[in-house]
């Protein structure tokens, strides 16, 4: 009897601390996604808009949004929006212009 509430008390303690790494974890992961997404970026004085969204680990990417200004003489310092899409095997990221997201469709 004495020997399984030791081991409940060691399985419930070693629970406690798995939770503790995994926040870290997830931390170390949002900060990569934004150094790859940033490095990968077209943009100037490039930020990340929210956090990163997670797929599944079947798709195994996680996507984030960017916004900074477009370099470009011709662009003229406008605000542009890139989607980064981070491949989480790889630790690589892609971007590609989204400045649609804040358009309207029409059915």
């Amino acid at each position: 009897m004495l020997n399984r509430v030791a081991l409940g008390l060691t399985l419930i303690a070693t629970l406690g601390s798995a939770q503790a790494s995994s926040e870290d974890a997830w931390a170390e992961h949002d900060q990569r996604v934004l150094q790859a997404c940033v490095a990968a970026s077209q943009l100037s004085d490039t930020q990340a808009v929210g956090r990163p969204a997670e797929f599944d680990d079947s798709v195994g990417y996680s996507a984030l949004l960017l916004q900074g200004r477009y370099p470009q003489a011709h662009m003229k310092n406008r605000t542009g929006r890139e989607l980064c899409l981070y491949d989480k095997r790889s630790r690589s990221a892609h971007v590609s212009e989204w400045d649609s997201i804040i358009s309207v469709r029409k059915p």
